[in-house]
């Protein structure tokens, strides 16, 4: 018997789950985009932006999806055969990479892979190497959202510096932005990408860039650049079209004003980064219990590398793509698919998915997702161990 009837849950890493307050406040006629509220709302937002990111420096604002925002970077940082070194640790790393070599930026690669961290100390030997100093930009993905590994920026940062090398450092937020903690100043971070549609909890089309003056000066001139994706108008735009490079997004505005007021004035940054630490432990606490009495096991193994907005894992035998099925046909609930994580038409493509908790999440919203994941592996007999629930629940009530 099918049970899915009812307001499904849709737990994949972005598109988040958006608050009706948001949906709510885009739900409204179109505004003057040449003075009056929506100029002064914007200057709030831009403020905003900054503070989520815990940045004094520049925002610029595209139309655009994560895509978008890697190339808004790569276009301004590089000129035409100049060089990237990339820390790769999943999917996404792997792709801002390939989206810079195909723009015609010379890129290096370090490869951590899947399941761990990027090591400072082999960047720091891989800079030191680069005795000639080709070496523009370090790539770093803070939480790669295909692997779930949570990257240490600050650590990334003291490489860069112990090396002496004067590499500017450009951060991925995508998935990892008002979920995981991120301190731009504090951490010597020069430009960071993310876009609206996952912890910011508004639908897909803000691609978003952070950039200090140090990258704006290191950068100006870039040749790679064009004008819709240039930042220097929209950083200094002198009249308020420049700031999105033509028509602003009127509605995606509305909605970040109002997801930026529950995130940074009502709940507060310091509880939203505990909020998710604490629903990824509750998750990772589900897989472990089911892992002791099958071939289930999550991603990352070491807690400390994994990610506050998502949690990818493994269920053998094909049992994730079987369980991911169970769960949206039969409960409501979709999970998210593997990425990267094995060769498409392998068959162990069909061992791997992702459980976010990213965004307008709370514990009913996690445990819900966990009890029918429960459920899933008992209707298709996968085997699990026991507990699962009873572990992730321990976890929210120790809070």
């Amino acid at each position: 018997m099918r049970l899915a009837q009812g307001r499904s849950y849709l737990a994949i890493p972005g598109p988040s789950v958006m608050p009706d307050r948001v949906l709510n406040a885009m739900h409204r006629a179109a505004p003057n985009i040449y003075e009056g509220d929506l100029i002064e709302l914007t200057a709030r937002v831009m403020t905003d932006l900054r503070r989520v990111a815990q940045s004094s420096g520049h925002v610029a604002v595209y139309l655009a999806n994560g895509h978008g925002a890697w190339e808004a970077a790569i276009s301004n940082l590089f000129s035409r055969g100049d060089t990237a070194l990339s820390l790769i640790t999943g999917r996404f790393g792997l792709g801002w990479a390939q989206h810079a070599r195909a723009l015609g930026v010379t890129v290096e690669t370090l490869d951590f892979g899947i399941k761990a961290p990027v090591d400072p100390a082999r960047v720091e030997a891989a800079l030191r190497a680069d005795t000639a100093r080709k070496i523009k930009v370090v790539l770093l993905t803070h939480v790669d959202t295909a692997s779930s590994v949570l990257n240490d920026v600050a650590a990334v940062r003291a490489a860069i510096d112990a090396a002496g090398h004067p590499a500017l450092l450009a951060v991925d937020c995508i998935a990892s932005l008002g979920c995981d903690a991120f301190r731009f100043d504090d951490w010597g971070v020069d430009v960071m990408v993310a876009a609206s549609q996952k912890g910011l909890m508004v639908p897909p089309g803000l691609g978003l860039v952070w950039v200090s003056d140090k990258a704006v000066a290191a950068c100006k001139g870039a040749d790679l650049v064009t004008p819709y994706w240039d930042w220097t108008a929209r950083i200094f735009a002198q009249e308020y079209w420049q700031h999105f490079g033509g028509t602003a997004p009127t509605h995606h505005l509305f909605g970040l004003a109002e997801s930026l007021q529950m995130i940074l004035d009502e709940e507060g940054l310091p509880q939203v980064w505990a909020r998710h630490r604490t629903l990824s432990r509750s998750v990772a606490a589900a897989f472990e219990a089911w892992g002791q009495g099958g071939d289930i096991a999550l991603n990352v193994p070491v807690a400390a590398h994994r990610s506050g907005a998502v949690t990818a894992a493994r269920i053998g035998q094909g049992g994730a793509e079987r369980l991911r099925a169970w769960c949206e046909t039969q409960a409501g609930v979709t999970l998210g698919i593997g990425l990267g994580m094995a060769a498409p038409g392998t068959p162990e493509a069909g061992d791997f998915l992702r459980v976010a908790h990213m965004g307008h999440v709370n514990a009913h919203m996690t445990l819900g997702a966990l009890a029918v994941m429960e459920a899933g592996l008992q209707a298709l007999a996968i085997p699990h161990g026991s507990g699962g629930i009873q572990a992730a629940a321990a976890v929210i009530a120790a809070g």
